[in-house]
């Protein structure tokens, strides 16, 4: 799979699991040379109505990263520093993002541990 390919997979994912916006994804910064060197990897996930007008509110930050065989995804609201963070390895697990500290996860939680399941799928290509 290819970075265009993960891109448009990854996007079709937040439409579906994040409805009823539609989404855009970029990479934060440099994207590595191959999907496997997506090692540590951060991408912006960009929300819009279906008016095309931009909400920034719903943005999301997603970070992967494996460790050792494990892959690991980190996801967190951009616009919202007290919201939780979800990390997502072998299971979802919320964190305050401030302290690290595992609390509940939030009442619009399952959405987005939907799209890190989808995510880690469509990477490990299971």
């Amino acid at each position: 799979m290819d970075f265009d390919t993960l891109l448009v997979d990854v996007a079709k994912a937040a439409d579906l699991c994040l409805k009823p916006y539609r989404h855009a994804l970029r990479f934060s910064g440099e994207p590595p040379s191959s999907i496997g060197d997506c090692s540590d990897c951060s991408l912006l996930i960009e929300a819009r109505d279906a008016g095309g007008e931009r909400h920034q509110d719903r943005d999301l930050e997603l970070e992967i990263y494996r460790s050792g065989a494990d892959l690991n995804l980190m996801l967190s609201r951009l616009a919202d520093d007290e919201a939780p963070m979800l990390w997502h390895g072998a299971h979802p697990v919320w964190m305050q993002p401030a302290s690290g500290e595992r609390c509940e996860r939030p009442a619009d939680g399952a959405p987005l541990e939907a799209l890190c399941r989808r995510i880690r799928a469509l990477i490990s290509g299971d």
